[in-house]
């Protein structure tokens, strides 16, 4: 494996730069005291950039750098094959095979990119632990660093299992390895989806005590906050992971959550503007994929959430903080359902619900045909923005500078209200019902949103409420049993217009073909034979 570093002071300073592997071994790459912080940044790195060489280039050869990048990726699995959107490029290969839930285990870009991704943090977060313990740091002369390593190690084991974590969900069942396995010719096996789940728990549970303070490490970085609400999303899904229920888990972590000194933004919207790392939505967001738009460059990452859900004419209207309008991700009726409207008449549909950021110029709600009908079917979103709170545009004419909330506090509160429901101890109901409505007199800016009960039929639906497009909805359709099959249809489910039902094997993904020709520890997910 070739190891590419990115020097930085922190996440929003990244300078990356190419190693040739003619010229750079292992020991010239750790060097100096600094290089140890670089290999680190380099593994948080793989889920905002493409490669090194700027937003053109890609890490892993044969994967196109925008159409693979993590961020762009994980958001069409998890966005696009669900009810919340459509795409509408007939040109892509991989846009009709997500949009209508219709993939195989031919290559497809969107899912090769979350799968070659998350493996390549995990492969970086190996080499990186090999090449930091304690041996080697005495061996280079480096003992000095010994306590700031000790908590980059712990660190990069945190994406490491976050990456599992996304491989777990995704694939269920993907090759297994870590840093005491050899190096080379090595084909890893498979573990099981439940083995990924226990290794992934003892992994968080061994190192959230060692990480830093919650809002105490660098903006970017995970800390014991970041590892509590990842063990809290996946004991939430444990039941579809193992088949054993874990609410009273999630619970137990997703509450230490709620003293640790986050607060919800004042104003929804601010949340995924240009400026979040910086005004009040910060003391919201837990742990963010963090984008620049002069240092952290991409055609994948914000880029693609803030230019292809708007079309040239309305980049026009509104400013969106960029050049870029790509005319390709739109609402589709299911979403723009989910809210009630006052006036429909203007271009901007008027909700009580602030949270329903749409833009209907000229456009029909419903989606007869995905593809090439943008100007003229399905509402856009214009959620994310490379515009400052404060008014003005981000640093750069094509690249956003928003960071993307991957965790944030508002997801911790449905988590909770959620695990109560389902039987979980640690919370009350009422409890629940008053974190809901934390969230709902953000929304309405009052009272008048607010509930005095709740059930999973509401959680669901208040999920994508607050967290459309923000890449969970299709774990948590699956979750409630609405992902596959015909209780729950949408538009384009199973390719028909008004929706069909459609195989569980569509539950999960299939390792992609070229790995599994590669490697023949590998079994394919059942029915992607």
């Amino acid at each position: 494996m070739i190891l590419s570093f990115v020097a930085t002071s922190c996440l929003k300073d990244l300078d990356t730069k190419p190693l040739d592997e003619n010229t750079f071994t292992a020991d010239k790459a750790y060097a100096t005291q600094e290089s140890y912080k670089q290999g680190l940044a380099k593994i948080y790195s793989v889920m905002a950039i493409s490669g090194q060489d700027g937003a053109g280039s890609s890490d892993i050869q044969g994967l196109d750098p925008g159409n693979s990048q993590f961020l762009r990726s994980i958001w069409n699995l998890q966005v696009v094959t669900t009810d919340e959107c459509k795409n509408g490029w007939g040109n892509d290969s991989w846009v009709p095979e997500l949009n209508n839930n219709s993939w195989s285990s031919i290559k497809n870009e969107s899912i090769d990119g979350v799968y070659y991704r998350s493996m390549f943090i995990v492969a970086l977060t190996n080499e990186y632990l090999k090449q930091t313990s304690d041996d080697k740091l005495s061996s280079r002369g480096h003992n000095s660093m010994k306590s700031d390593v000790d908590l980059f190690r712990l660190e990069a084991r945190f994406m490491r299992a976050l990456a599992y974590s996304i491989l777990m969900d995704t694939y269920g069942n993907p090759p297994f390895i870590t840093e005491e396995n050899p190096i080379g010719a090595y084909m890893p096996s498979q573990i099981g989806r439940k083995g990924i789940f226990e290794y992934i728990e003892k992994e968080l549970l061994e190192i959230e005590t060692g990480l830093k303070d919650p809002r105490t490490n660098e903006y970017g970085r995970a800390d014991k906050a970041a590892a509590w609400t990842l063990l809290a999303r996946n004991y939430l899904n444990a039941e579809v992971y193992t088949g054993q229920k874990k609410y009273t888990e999630t619970i137990t972590w997703a509450k230490k959550i709620l003293t640790a000194g986050y607060s919800l933004a004042p104003n929804y919207s601010h949340l995924f503007m240009a400026d979040n790392d910086a005004s009040a939505a910060k003391n919201e967001i837990i742990f963010p994929i963090v984008f620049d738009g002069n240092k952290i460059q991409t055609w994948g990452g914000m880029t693609y959430l803030v230019a292809s859900s708007r079309s040239g004419s309305e980049k026009d209207i509104v400013n969106n903080g960029t050049q870029q309008a790509w005319d390709g991700n739109r609402a589709t009726a299911r979403l723009v359902d989910k809210f009630t409207y006052t006036d429909l008449t203007g271009d901007y549909p008027v909700s009580p619900d602030k949270r329903a950021i749409f833009f209907k110029k000229g456009r029909s709600k419903e989606i007869t045909n995905p593809l090439n009908t943008f100007a003229t079917q399905g509402w856009s979103v214009f959620k994310f923005t490379n515009v400052k709170s404060t008014g003005g545009s981000g640093s750069h004419g094509d690249f956003p500078d928003t960071d993307f909330p991957y965790f944030r506090l508002a997801d911790v509160y449905l988590m909770i209200a959620e695990a109560v429901l389902r039987g979980g101890n640690g919370a009350t109901l009422a409890e629940s019902v008053t974190y809901i409505n934390l969230l709902r007199a953000r929304a309405y800016g009052n009272s008048s949103g607010n509930v005095s009960s709740i059930d999973l039929n509401f959680i669901i639906d208040e999920r994508s409420r607050e967290l459309y497009w923000e890449g969970t909805r299709r774990s948590d359709l699956i979750r409630f049993g609405l992902y596959t099959g015909g209780t729950y249809l949408w538009p384009f489910k199973g390719g028909q217009p008004a929706g069909v039902s459609i195989n569980a094997r569509y539950n999960l993904f299939p390792i992609p073909e070229a790995d599994m020709m590669a490697n023949p520890n590998l079994d394919q997910n059942l029915g992607y034979n």
